[in-house]
Parts: C-alpha cells; sequence; structure tokens
C-alpha cells in the first residue's frame, strides 16, 4: 500500500501544519511511538502497519472519546486514549456555585443516570454540615436512584447490542426507558435531569399515582428481563463477539482500581451499599452479582443481574416506605416549603438567603462521600472554608477510573472488538470530562 494513502505517525506529526495539529496531538503520537506493550512487533514488508483513529465523532464511543491505533492489518498493536473533549470544568463551576446551585450540574454528569448523581453530591453536602435527612426522603432517594440504576443498565444494554449489530433491542430497551421517564416525570416533573434531590431531603413527596406506576413498571420490568436473558443466551453471535473478549483478570482489576459492574465481572465482590451502606440500603436484602470471566460476557451478565437485584430492592422498599417529611425542618439547613413561603415572610426570608448564601458548612469542615452509581463508585471530595461555596470540590467518577482499562484491553484485540469493548466498559464522558 502506498504511503500517500497510509502516511506513517512520522510523517502525520512532523507535515502538517501547526495551524492543524495543536502540540497535545503531537504528544498524543509521541506517547503512542514510546508506548511498550506486551504485543509482538514483526517487521512490515507488505506495508500493513497503519496508525487510525477510532473517534471522537463515532457512534460507538459512546461520547467524544478518541482513540489513536497502532494497527497491523485487523490486530491493534498499541492503543492511546484521547479524552478531554467535553471537558466543561465542573469542579471549578462547582467552587464558584452555592452547594445547592452546583447540585443541577451534577445531573450533567453522568446523564444516564442523574438522580444517583444528585444523591451521591446531596449525601457529601450533609455529611459536611451534619444534616440528619427524614427517613421517607432516604426511602424515596434510594427507591429513585435504583430505578435510575435499571434506566442506566438499559441505556447500556441498548447501545452495547446495537453496537454488536442488532437493532431491535435497542428499540425494545427504550422503550422500558420511556416508561422510566414517565414515573420521573410524576415524581419530579422533569423527565431526564430530574434535579430533583435538596440539601436535607427532596423536593416533591412520592404520590399514590406514582406509586402504583412504579408497581405496574416493575411487574413489566420482569417478564421484558426474562425475555432478553432468554434472547440473547441463545444468540450464538452475541455470545461469541464476546466470550474470551477484554479478559481482565481480578488481579489486574484490583491495580488498575477498577469499579462497579467491570470490577464485579472480574470476581472482586466489592459493592458500597453493602460494604459501607448509606441511604437505607442497610435495610434490604440483595445479592452482589460477580462473575470470574473477567471478559465483556461477563460485564454483561453482572449487569442483567444488577437488574434483577434493583427490582428486588424496589420490591422491598415499596413495602417499607414510612410516612413522615421529606425535608429536615431546619431553615438554616435547607429550602422552605412553598405553603411557608407563599404565607409567611419568614418563610420568604429564608428562601431568599438560602437563594442568596446557600448552606455554610464549618470552616475547614473537609468529608469524602461516595455511592455506589450504575458504573461503579462515585464519589464527591469537598472542603469548606465556611462559606456557602466548596473551597475545593474534586470528583472520583467511575468512567473516568475505569476508562484506565480501555488501551490494556484494546492491545492485541481486533479491530473489530473495538466497539463491544468499549461498550462493555461503558463510559459517559459527561463525568470522565469533569
Amino acid at each position: 500500500m502506498s504511503n500517500e494513502i497510509f502516511p506513517s505517525k512520522e510523517s502525520i506529526v512532523n507535515k502538517v501544519t501547526p495551524a492543524f495539529f495543536p502540540k497535545h496531538q503531537k504528544a498524543i503520537y509521541k506517547r503512542l511511538e514510546d508506548k511498550h506493550t506486551t504485543v509482538e512487533v514483526e517487521e512490515d514488508p507488505l506495508g500493513t502497519k497503519m496508525v487510525i483513529n477510532l473517534g471522537p465523532q463515532h457512534p460507538a464511543t459512546h461520547g467524544v472519546l478518541r482513540v489513536v491505533l497502532e494497527v497491523d492489518g485487523e490486530t491493534i498493536m498499541k492503543a492511546v486514549t484521547d479524552i478531554g473533549y467535553l471537558h466543561r470544568g465542573i469542579e471549578k463551576i462547582a467552587e464558584n456555585k452555592t452547594y445547592q446551585e452546583f447540585m443541577p450540574y451534577t445531573d450533567r454528569m453522568d446523564y444516564m443516570s442523574p438522580y444517583s448523581n444528585n444523591v451521591s453530591f446531596c449525601l457529601a453536602v450533609e455529611k459536611l454540615v451534619g444534616i440528619e435527612v427524614p427517613e421517607r426522603a432516604q426511602y424515596i432517594r434510594t427507591i429513585a436512584c435504583e430505578l435510575a440504576r435499571v434506566s442506566a443498565h438499559l441505556l447500556w444494554l441498548g447501545t452495547m447490542v446495537m453496537d454488536a449489530g442488532a437493532i431491535s433491542m435497542f428499540l425494545w430497551t427504550f422503550r422500558e426507558r420511556e416508561n422510566l421517564y414517565q414515573i420521573f416525570d410524576k415524581l419530579a416533573g422533569v423527565r431526564f435531569t430530574v434535579s430533583h434531590c435538596r440539601i436535607g431531603g427532596i423536593q416533591y413527596d412520592m404520590d399514590q399515582e406514582t406509586i402504583d406506576m412504579i408497581m405496574s413498571w416493575k411487574k413489566n420490568m420482569r417478564k421484558e428481563l426474562k425475555s432478553w436473558k432468554k434472547l440473547l443466551g441463545n444468540n450464538g453471535i452475541w455470545l461469541n463477539r464476546n466470550r474470551g473478549v477484554g479478559v481482565i483478570t481480578k488481579e489486574e482489576a484490583i491495580d488498575m482500581g477498577l469499579t462497579g459492574p467491570v470490577l464485579r465481572a472480574s470476581g472482586v465482590p466489592h459493592d458500597i451499599r453493602v460494604f459501607e451502606p448509606y441511604l437505607v440500603y442497610d435495610q434490604v436484602e440483595f445479592d452482589i452479582p460477580i462473575r470470574e470471566e473477567g471478559d465483556c460476557l461477563a460485564r454483561y451478565l453482572v449487569r442483567m443481574d444488577e437488574m434483577e437485584q434493583s427490582l428486588r430492592i424496589l420490591d422491598q422498599l415499596m413495602d417499607k416506605l414510612p410516612k413522615g417529611d421529606i425535608r429536615v425542618d431546619n431553615a438554616k439547613h435547607t429550602f422552605a416549603s412553598k405553603d411557608e413561603i407563599y404565607y409567611s415572610m419568614e418563610g420568604m426570608i429564608h428562601d431568599f438567603m438560602m437563594t442568596d448564601v446557600g448552606v455554610m458548612p464549618p470552616d475547614g469542615a473537609e468529608v469524602y462521600s461516595a455511592i455506589e452509581a450504575p458504573k461503579g463508585e462515585l464519589g464527591f471530595h469537598l472542603k469548606s472554608d465556611g462559606t456557602g461555596s466548596p473551597w475545593r470540590c474534586k470528583i472520583n467518577s467511575p468512567s473516568f477510573t475505569n476508562l484506565q482499562s480501555l488501551e490494556h484491553l484494546m492491545e492485541g484485540s481486533m479491530i473489530a472488538d473495538t466497539v463491544v469493548l468499549i461498550g462493555s466498559i461503558d463510559p459517559v464522558m459527561g463525568e470522565c470530562d469533569k
């Protein structure tokens, strides 16, 4: 093949004009060139080696993720991930907003599971301040988090199977997500970026109609899940595309610090809901789905089992849902109810102060609080300077953590495996490029 058609990385780095090839792009190719790999590199008499880009516009990268690949024919010899295309400086935004003002920004991190992000941040602030949230609010938060987990896994399942070549599953999973959106619309008044959590509680209570919608959805979801597992479990193409592909051993998963379903698919039974319970997870019984194989198929099976366990958790929560307040009764810690604001001068003053200044943790207070989000450990590290805005905010996001494994998985794999490898990691770049 002609070098004019497939230029070497040296010619790409040296001959492209700086206006179209910034310094950081040269660094990416330099990193690719210098990178050590366990894949055997042979001579190239036929000229089959080349450098290609996967993304950031490719739909199978699940966002604006770019992977630079050095390939020999159909085999990937080296891989370098290039992130940052969706960087919005969200951690610095947090430091220039009040605590409650920043909470809706968390919806835009893992936008497949916005409620989990809301809860994680609110729990961190409540731990920082020392706020005890009413039990009913904790139950409703837990219910919504499990609904969000199923919703995130449904999108993963639909896109993962579609990347492997099947369209029907994508349509079926989105049908069930639409039913979930109707539940969130009824609960929070918003379908997608819900912003339903409040520091000290939640915005709206869960009425009987919402409860009935959840009960009806659970019954139907069990049938759909059983049908999908039967369909994919007997599909030879799906099984062959995933079995033995992208293997991560238990030791490798621990060494790379992986989290969530990716970690549990490699045989490590770690789940924050069990080992460091938050909300009311200590009041329900469920199993931690794990697999030992560590391949793409194992990661698929773990997430399918997790949806079943989420339904099991929801059964218990709906039966135990207590009555009571949905916000802490302290005007210094949370917004007053609309009834107080509209009909009470004191309520209006408290609302103004919370909007203008917000909750004010003690000077020097510092916490780290994490939850088991659908993709793994999502944690917020907050440090206070005594004002209504955090002095420092750092986010530990599972997509960023799990992307560490992608280069390792790709090297030695086939180009055709890249889409299932990325899909099995399930990254969302909104929380990766934080």
